[in-house]
């Protein structure tokens, strides 16, 4: 039977709290080894690709399993990165693409062809929904979906949120449209956002209805990968709670909240969306 596997960032467990020094990468993994996460995903837009490969023991040493996330500058830029996806078993390659054509129509070669290097290469390949990306728009990825069948998504609704301006109640056509989106879901990122901010904190009252709008998402996006999928396949939601300036800080620099808690957090809530798909 199916199941959730819940990946936390690497990316994400850095602290970036002025004057204390990060830990190490290590030390980074363990903690996520600890608690009890599946797996970690490595970000190659927090570390250059010479590092990555310098952390890629951590897998096998934690046991945690992997995904990695690109930002290719260019068409063949994909191919250094597939090859530390497949060094260390990420089941497929997270692609924030940084060739940005203007139109649709001079997008759609460059998916098509980062989709044919995936093939030659035998990885599969997301293109995660990210602003200041080839998926920046919402509409314009709606298109992309309609012109390349085989285009899947790594969906962070949240940059879509953002991206519209969303408010609430959504309206049902917007609403269709995030369904469009989750239906071409072939894995889940982790966050909630308003459509101010791109990452709130999840306790604060005032938020309370967005983190229900995440919720209703997951739980309807989950179901729908399911119906696509069979019995023995599973589902990656990656929990990926930025540091600043993603996350909100005050005066003090400081973090609103407690992120690491609020990845926790996160996990039980995409773990009872997957129970209710």
């Amino acid at each position: 039977m199916s199941q959730l596997h819940v990946y936390q960032s690497l990316w994400a467990t850095e602290l970036r709290i002025p004057n204390v020094p990060e830990r190490s990468i290590a030390a980074r993994f363990d903690q996520v080894r600890d608690a009890s996460f599946d797996g970690m995903s490595i970000d190659l837009g927090a570390l250059t690709l010479d590092q990555a490969w310098a952390a890629a023991p951590n897998f096998k040493r934690t046991g945690l399993k992997a995904l990695l996330t690109a930002f290719p500058q260019s068409i063949e830029d994909i191919r250094p990165a597939i090859k530390l996806a497949k060094a260390i078993d990420a089941p497929f390659l997270i692609v924030v693409g940084q060739v940005m054509p203007i139109t649709v129509d001079e997008m759609i070669p460059v998916i098509r062809a980062w989709l044919a290097i995936g093939a030659e290469e035998g990885l599969p390949l997301q293109f995660e929904t990210h602003r200041d990306s080839i998926t920046n728009d919402l509409f314009s990825t709606l298109q992309l979906l309609d012109a390349v069948p085989a285009m899947e998504l790594s969906a962070d609704l949240s940059h879509y949120v953002v991206d519209r301006e969303l408010s609430l109640p959504v309206p049902a056509k917007t609403q269709a449209m995030f369904e469009q989106v989750m239906a071409r879901a072939g894995s889940f990122q982790g966050r909630v956002a308003t459509g101010q901010h791109i990452q709130v904190p999840l306790d604060f009252p005032q938020h309370r209805p967005w983190v229900a709008l995440f919720e209703g998402w997951w739980k309807s996006g989950f179901a729908n990968w399911r119906a696509r999928h069979s019995a023995d396949e599973d589902l990656i939601f990656l929990c990926e709670l930025g540091p600043t300036e993603y996350a909100i800080t005050g005066a003090d620099g400081l973090e609103l909240s407690d992120r690491w808690a609020e990845a926790l957090q996160l996990r039980a809530l995409a773990k009872a969306a997957w129970r209710l798909s």
